[in-house]
């Protein structure tokens, strides 16, 4: 029985130091290295390798349509309204019958003044038949040399006197014609006239205005900024831009293009203080009235090209903290991030001023999949159209 005891206290001894051993074993034992996972292959990305061109660049702006000149019709004599001889509003044409005004003092006038030229006339072949006697009796030595010079001051004076009432009867006949107002220019006239009737005073009274339209004036302002980078364009240019070089359309509210094409007239040469801009007048051919004065419009300008410009497509460009940037493939095919300055926004990109040249590679079609720095597989995609 004893024996029985001590068996078992030896066997259960060995299980406690079998399990302290395995213990000891299993917690001192080195640790087994993780299996290494396979690197992942480079992210597929489509690039585009960048070449300089001439490139269109559109320009667009908000004008207003300017009459070509607006006329604005007063008197040259005073005296009562007789006629108004069109309807206010109505377009009118050059030598049409706008306004009579009373004639009959200036008609009485102009009489008054021939009848003085003809007295004038009169006595000048009176104080010439005079001279030429005198003068004969003074060569035959029967008159006094005074008498010859008394009949050469009459003659002289008649004739200032005939010039005198020749101006009289001019202004008289001018005085006359102007009771008759006519058409200056071609354009429609304003819908209010003074009503028949009313004593017109001579240069105050305003009777209409006519506002010529065709052609037609468009204004609109360019920035200073925009100015000095189009005479930049210009300047690197082989043949400097002019005027024939640039066309403008016109474009209404609707959407609808204005079927006749215009040009640049010309700028002022100053800027505006208060809005830093500059005034362009561009003119247009406006033979069926289709642009009236005050009209909003939108100015489109084509003709000017940027020289040796790169586009980069607008999928290729990244916003981060220091501005605009793009990833560049490297001859290692690792891309990098590269800042860049924008130009100007077009239809299919932007024209970039500093960061890019000619050669460059850069991703265009999977830029989230790019990690700065790592590989990537590119794979060339055609360039957007200029």
């Amino acid at each position: 029985m004893i024996a029985r005891t001590w068996v078992g206290r030896i066997v259960a001894a060995c299980v406690v130091a079998a399990v302290i051993g395995a213990g000891v074993f299993w917690w001192t034992r080195p640790a087994s290295k993780p299996a290494t996972a396979a690197a992942p292959p480079p992210p597929e990305v489509g690039i585009v390798q960048l070449t300089a061109a001439d490139v269109p660049l559109p320009l667009q702006f908000a004008g207003r349509v300017a009459g070509f000149r607006a006329v604005e019709i007063r008197s040259q004599v005073s005296g009562i309204l007789l006629k108004r001889g069109y309807n206010e509003g109505a377009v009118v044409n050059v030598g049409d019958v706008l306004f009579r005004i009373d004639p009959r003092s200036y008609e009485a006038t102009l009489s008054r003044a021939q009848a003085q030229a003809a007295q004038a006339r009169a006595a000048l072949t009176q104080t010439e038949e005079n001279y030429k006697r005198v003068e004969g009796l003074v060569a035959q030595k029967v008159s006094a040399q005074k008498s010859l010079e008394d009949a050469i001051a009459a003659r002289d004076q008649a004739r200032a006197a005939i010039q005198s009432t020749q101006a009289d009867v001019q202004t008289a006949t001018l005085n006359v014609e102007y009771t008759v107002i006519k058409a200056p220019v071609t354009g429609p006239t304003s819908i209010t006239s003074p009503p028949e009737g009313t004593l017109v005073q001579a240069q105050q009274t305003l009777l209409t205005t006519i506002t010529q339209l065709d052609p037609a004036y468009v204004n609109f302002t360019f920035t200073d900024s925009e100015m000095r980078a189009l005479d930049e364009i210009s300047k690197s240019r082989e043949k400097q831009l002019d005027s024939d070089d640039v066309k403008v359309e016109l474009q209404f509210g609707d959407g609808a293009v204005y079927p006749q094409l215009g040009k640049v007239d010309t700028r002022s040469r100053t800027v505006d203080p208060r809005t830093g801009t500059i005034l362009i007048r561009a003119v247009f051919p406006n033979h069926e009235g289709g642009l009236l004065p005050g009209q909003f419009v939108r100015v489109n300008v084509t003709g000017i090209t940027m020289p040796d410009a790169i586009v980069v497509p607008k999928a290729a460009i990244s916003q981060g903290p220091l501005g605009a940037f793009v990833y560049v493939v490297e001859a290692d095919n690792v891309a990098r991030a590269r800042q860049v300055r924008l130009a100007r926004e077009l239809v299919n990109g932007w024209i970039v001023r500093k960061g890019l040249s000619t050669g460059d590679r850069i991703v265009v079609d999977g830029v989230m999949r790019v990690r700065p720095g790592n590989a990537v597989r590119p794979v060339p995609m055609a360039p957007p159209p200029k």
